[in-house]
């Protein structure tokens, strides 16, 4: 007999909704954004498995999943989110519900960049310098007292959107108005509606040199665990700071040694007010040291979960859904010596998809998995305009040992045939 619980899982993507249901069927319940079911690809799940409500007012999707809950004599053990726009909404209900998840608060200190800062800061974390600016002068004289490269950003957001690189002050000023239009065509986007009363504020912050990586762990009991730890393949052409692919697995310098790694990993969720969470925290080495960028208490998305399953048979959606129910992570993966990249596939100018062909890259014998997100006929606008639609999916391959990964990167990305017009 199949039980009445479910695990609500809050606002994500129809892509994860329905790997979910193949992988726990019957075990979670699914409060979903009617806009973006509307435009999905994939199969729309049963009436009972799905609440299709206003995820941007707390009260409508409170109410609304009440009534769902009621109709369909369903109930909640546990909450998940793996979108950060949704996580707040999250915390809120699980809050209304009496369920394990991490306080609203401590999703409002990992989602504003500026106080994560200032909370690490005041734990003695290593993260780059860093001042809010609410002019496009001020970012300017930033640059100027900096001495140095700096990177512009807003409060909140995800991967590399609205993210800029500047080497001048001319540059710091052009970017921070451009970041302003930005955020105002935003306005109503829920990954930055919740920040939109300080929209002429943004953060600035020193670009610091060395490899970047990308980190998932848990905190559990004042402890973290390493679930994964992946090196990141900088674009040398795309929007700055965006990532064109992930090592997996990735070796930190010998100056890290391990028991440090994990005390950072605890000290820098603890730092924002998490106790037990599922965390990604992305980090630069430089200097043999540490230096704090972003952290998040979800596991980490683009093509990272696709790449845990082929390399490590790793599902580390269920493994949320396992944890959000109060179970243990049981962190079992398949022995494999070797490496595996995920290879981001974007775009590389506006218009409308005509044709995408993936003969070539399937034919090579580095190539494992072919994951394409869209078909002939989809609409391409480029960033800073839009940092979604120009994502095409992924590949994972195995890299041989005859030359660097982002050699193999770009040479793997020339064999993908895409015409645009």
């Amino acid at each position: 007999m199949q039980s009445n619980k479910r695990v609500l899982v809050v606002g994500t993507t129809p892509d994860y909704i329905d790997w979910i249901r193949n992988s726990c069927p019957g075990k979670a319940l699914f409060l979903t954004d009617p806009v973006v079911r509307s435009s999905s690809q994939e199969p729309c799940p049963a009436p009972a498995e799905e609440r299709l409500c206003n995820l941007s007012d707390d009260d409508q999707a409170r109410h609304s999943l009440q009534r769902h809950l009621h109709t369909y004599g369903l109930q909640l053990d546990g909450v998940a989110c793996f979108d950060c726009e949704s996580m707040e909404l999250a915390a809120v209900l699980a809050r209304k519900f009496d369920l394990p998840y991490p306080s609203l608060q401590a999703v409002k200190n990992c989602r504003d960049k500026y106080l994560s800062k200032i909370l690490w800061q005041k734990k003695g974390l290593n993260t780059p310098r860093f001042k809010q600016i609410g002019s496009a002068i001020e970012a300017a004289q930033f640059f100027r007292k900096l001495g140095g490269a700096c990177v512009l950003k807003p409060l909140s957001g995800s991967g590399s959107e609205l993210i800029f690189g500047c080497q001048d002050a001319r540059t710091c000023e052009k970017r921070f108005r451009d970041i302003r239009q930005g955020l105002q065509q935003r306005r109503e986007n829920r990954l930055y509606k919740s920040f939109f009363l300080n929209d002429s504020v943004i953060l600035a912050e020193a670009l610091v040199d060395g490899d970047e990586y990308s980190c998932d762990f848990v905190l559990e009991n004042g402890q973290a665990k390493v679930i994964r730890l992946t090196r990141k393949i900088l674009s040398s052409s795309g929007p700055f700071g965006t990532t064109l692919g992930y090592l997996l697995p990735a070796e930190l310098p010998i100056s890290i040694y391990e028991d440090g790694f994990l005390q950072t990993l605890a000290a820098s969720a603890e730092a924002l007010g998490l106790v037990r969470a599922v965390c990604m925290l992305d980090f630069i080495i430089h200097k043999n040291q540490m230096v704090l960028l972003e952290l998040a208490p979800r596991p980490g998305g683009d093509c990272l979960p696709f790449l845990l399953r082929h390399h490590w048979e790793m599902d580390i959606l269920r493994l949320l859904l396992d944890f959000s129910r109060g179970r243990p992570l049981q962190l079992n993966k398949k022995s494999d010596s070797g490496t595996c990249i995920g290879l981001r596939l974007h775009a590389g100018t506006g218009g409308t998809l005509k044709k995408i062909d993936t003969g070539q890259l399937e034919r090579d014998k580095r190539v494992a998995k072919v994951y394409l997100k869209r078909r002939p006929g989809h609409r391409i606008n480029m960033p800073p305009e839009d940092y979604d639609s120009w994502d095409l999916g992924h590949v994972i391959f195995h890299p041989d040992g005859h030359s660097e990964p982002q050699a193999q990167c770009r040479e793997l990305l020339e064999k993908l045939v895409v015409e645009i017009r």
